[in-house]
């Protein structure tokens, strides 16, 4: 049976989904819990009942919107996003993944396909480390990389806890709210043959589909950050009354460990290895004083774990190195470390099945960013599809993806999801 995708409706659902926004369009503002994020998922309920699947939301708010196959005993295919945004972002980093999936079980609906097996639509909660300072929490939660204990234990810019956060949102289904503290959270987790696959639709969020022209590409690998706070004491002082011998600036001691951070990086020769330095405050933060203090805040990624850990390692490193040159004291913290992930072959041959079939082309490619599919990849065979991002622009109001694009990813989604459950 043919599939037709109903594009028009997608982009509607799209367009709604983003009026849901605490700064003005273009940009979406949405984060996790906040009222907007709460009628969002309220919109997205609705969208979800329309098409006649059975919901369900567990203790941390993530959403399960389940079309039954003929065998309910067996292990559902899943797909799936996220819909929590960064603020002044765009509107298709990760509601594609969640608008487009609910489109590929609303096309196979359509084309009176029966399954064997169910699919099962996730919209995983707070993948954005907005709220929290943690990325991909619903998914950490769902995968037991994240535990009860420390979820309970991470708050907000506020000092408002996760649980407290929960309850004010109403954040419930099957699990009432005032069970949170009694122990639901323990029940988030799901065992490791709960899903026959996992397949995520993503923007690119990177220019190399457009700048191929190839629109499609199958990930065959998710990068994994490893983060570090980097803390620099020196000595401040006048600035002009201390002299250049005489100085323990500690703002220096940090160029030259976010120099070292850039050169651990290139000095792997791989593409796949980047790392940034994203934060760098300065105290006191006066033009006429020398720094006496300074904390960076550096990612590292790699899809190769032991050259991602060398990277680590070698700025380490060089910030004892930095330390002893400029009489500074370096402390150097772990904030997270997560292993890449690399794609099953299940999911990436049935996404080169459904494009051949489509006749659509496609590249292998790397996913630099990460997604709530690393965390989904420890408890099933799990893959992502791609599609071009305008200019590779994300996290931006510009951010953009042209209907056409939509379309095609739609259209190998839903194949895909048929060979997967049949």
């Amino acid at each position: 049976m043919p599939i037709t995708v109903d594009l028009s409706r997608l982009l509607s659902e799209l367009e709604t989904l983003a009026s849901f926004s605490d700064a003005p369009a273009p940009a979406v503002t949405r984060v996790v819990f906040s009222a907007q994020d709460v009628a969002a998922r309220a919109y997205l309920r609705k969208l979800f009942s329309e098409a006649a699947l059975e919901l369900r939301t567990d203790a941390v708010g993530n959403t399960f919107a389940r079309w039954a196959g003929a065998d309910p005993s067996l292990a559902p295919v899943a797909t799936g996003s996220h819909t929590d945004a960064v603020p002044h972002a765009g509107r298709y980093d990760g509601t594609v993944g969640v608008l487009g999936g609910l489109e590929a079980i609303r096309a196979l609906q359509r084309g009176g396909f029966r399954l064997l097996r169910s699919i099962e639509l996730l919209v995983f909660t707070s993948e954005e480390p907005t709220r929290f300072g943690i990325g991909c929490l619903g998914s950490r939660m769902l995968s037991g990389t994240l535990s009860p204990e420390d979820a309970r234990l991470l708050k907000d810019g506020e000092g408002k806890s996760l649980e407290q956060i929960l309850r004010q949102a109403a954040l419930h289904g099957s699990v009432e709210v005032g069970s949170v503290k009694d122990g639901s959270l323990e029940n988030v987790r799901l065992a490791k043959d709960y899903y026959h696959a996992f397949v995520e639709l993503h923007i690119e969020q990177g220019p190399l589909l457009e700048r191929k022209g190839i629109p499609v590409g199958i990930v065959t690998a998710i990068a994994a950050p490893a983060a570090l706070r980097v803390t620099i004491e020196g000595a401040g002082g006048h600035a002009g009354a201390v002299l250049m011998p005489d100085r323990r600036d500690a703002f220096l001691a940090a160029a030259e460990i976010a120099l070292a951070v850039e050169s651990a990086a290139k000095a792997t020769r791989s593409a796949d290895s980047v790392a940034t330095t994203g934060v760098c405050k300065i105290f006191p933060g006066a033009v006429n004083s020398i720094p006496s203090r300074a904390v960076l805040e550096i990612d590292v990624r790699d899809i190769d774990l032991e050259r991602r850990d060398g990277m680590l390692g070698a700025i380490r490193a060089a910030c004892e190195t930095v330390a002893a040159k400029r009489l500074v004291r370096v402390e150097v913290e772990l904030i997270n470390a997560d292993a890449p992930a690399q794609a099953s072959p299940l999911i990436t041959e049935a996404l080169s099945a459904s494009c051949r079939e489509l006749g659509i082309e496609s590249m292998p490619m790397v996913s630099r960013a990460y997604h709530d599919s690393l965390f989904m990849s420890r408890i099933a065979p799990t893959g992502m599809l791609f599609i071009p991002c305008r200019n590779g622009v994300s996290h931006r109001p510009d951010e953009y993806a042209a209907p056409e694009d939509l379309k095609r990813g739609v259209q190998v989604l839903t194949s895909a999801l048929a060979q997967l459950a049949q």
